[in-house]
């Protein structure tokens, strides 16, 4: 995420449901004692409470905090101190079956412990918050948002712009037809680099030596069902990112960002081709820079469309429609390209839409305020485990879109174009369906 931050609002004074559902039969109730006696806070707990975690109390710090769980008890320690009532542990797993008391889990590790970090809080009757992109592979997100919608779970995927203003404006200007049909978008970020530098390490081999495992770090666990390698600090606190193994590099980070607002604008679903080009490949790390193309058939009213998605410092054409003296936004950015016009969006999650050029956007006039507007990202969670409307970003729009986001990291590893069946999960080639998921080790499972 940027060091933009959206306003967020705390919710206060959720109505209550009168009575509590239970999940279907093969699964555990997922209303726990707290909200079905009507208090007004959630007993949540955090798995990865260092880094990004740490964020997600601050916003939501008005609920009770009552675990927290680190693999890193160094990275942690802020949180740890902050809290000092809430239990503390370093297996997501015993925590779970320990403190019975816990209503809804924040997910907030490296990608690929998302899943089976996910899927085990649902399994205990859990809501979940779970940071972005969902999951590591594409069969986890399809696995994890089927699991949640059986047990009726609140969920939310840690995609704050689908919270924010621009968001909604760009639903409302494209389906009140202010561009007419739209059959191409253009999508892009910088990373993995940001403000001209390398934010993490691709295009690079595995190191060769094996310094000693920090004290205070668990790497058995921090690795989990990732297949096993020594430690290094090329790897943790954050740089797992652009590691085949652990990350998605910058399509898993900020196209998840980036593309939520053309799939909730252009209601899109399971692509059905994409093809890729990018810098060197190896089976280590994430190539430094890369082009995804999309193609998605028609939709209700809706034509085709073909996504361009650029990363690395890549960006898309200059559209005829810029005016002379100004200049794309090279770190983040979405062109959404109608048949009678352009929306440019520069920034990321769909912030600030307009249409170019500026003289559109001074005569144009804006449709009615057809969707209803945010609470707060976390806060829309919070109410949802406590009864109300489930977030904009609940797993049932957030699976999809992890799976097509990482179908493009699969066709980057394999140089292919993939022909994408989504009902049977396979693209006809065996060897590209070997990337849709891989064996766990010992001891980890969905």
């Amino acid at each position: 995420m940027r060091n933009h931050k959206p306003d967020i609002n705390k919710c206060r004074g959720v109505t209550r449901r009168s009575f509590l559902k239970t999940a279907a039969a093969a699964a555990p109730l997922v209303v726990l004692p707290h909200v079905a006696f009507g208090l007004s806070k959630l007993n949540i707990a955090v798995v990865g409470a260092g880094g990004r975690g740490s964020e997600d109390l601050q916003q939501l710090d008005d609920e009770n905090i009552v675990a927290l769980c680190d693999v890193d008890q160094e990275r942690a320690a802020g949180s740890f101190k902050k809290y000092p009532k809430a239990k503390r542990y370093t297996d997501f797993r015993v925590m779970l079956e320990k403190e019975k008391g816990i209503e809804a889990v924040v997910v907030a590790t490296p990608d690929h412990t998302h899943a089976v970090a996910a899927m085990a809080a649902i399994k205990h009757g859990k809501h979940v918050y779970c940071e972005k992109p969902l999951t590591r592979t594409v069969r986890e997100a399809r696995l994890l948002s089927e699991a949640a919608r059986d047990a009726k779970v609140a969920t939310q995927m840690g995609n704050q712009g689908m919270a924010f203003e621009g968001n909604r404006l760009i639903n409302e200007w494209i389906w009140a037809g202010a561009i007419g049909p739209v059959r191409e978008v253009h999508a892009w970020s910088d990373r993995p680099t940001h403000d001209g530098k390398l934010f993490w390490a691709q295009g690079v081999d595995r190191p060769a030596d094996t310094p000693p495992v920090p004290q205070t770090l668990d790497w058995d666990l921090w690795l989990g069902p990732a297949p096993y390698r020594p430690y290094h600090p090329a790897y943790v606190p954050f740089a797992w990112r652009g590691w085949w193994d652990f990350g998605s590099g910058g399509l898993g980070d900020m196209g998840i960002h980036n593309l939520a607002p053309v799939w909730s604008a252009l209601k899109l679903g399971a692509p059905v081709a994409v093809e890729s080009s990018s810098t060197l490949v190896n089976q280590e790390t994430l190539p430094l820079a890369s082009l995804v193309h999309y193609e998605f058939p028609a939709r209700e009213d809706m034509p085709p469309v073909r996504l361009h998605w650029y990363e690395g410092g890549l960006i898309p054409p200059r559209p005829a429609e810029l005016e002379p003296d100004r200049e794309l936004n090279r770190e983040d950015g979405l062109l959404f390209v109608g048949d009678s016009g352009t929306i440019l969006v520069e920034g990321w999650g769909g912030e600030s839409p307009r249409l170019i050029p500026e003289s559109r956007m001074k005569e144009f006039v804006r449709p009615p305020k057809t969707l209803p507007r945010s609470i707060g990202h976390w806060a829309e969670w919070a109410a949802a485990c406590k009864g109300g409307e489930p977030g904009r970003s609940s797993f049932d729009f957030a699976g999809p879109l992890t799976e097509a986001v990482l179908l493009g990291t699969v066709s980057i590893r394999t140089g292919k174009r993939l022909t994408w069946d989504s009902q049977n999960m396979t693209t006809g080639d065996a060897q590209v369906d070997g990337y849709l998921h891989y064996p766990y080790r010992d001891g980890w499972s969905l």
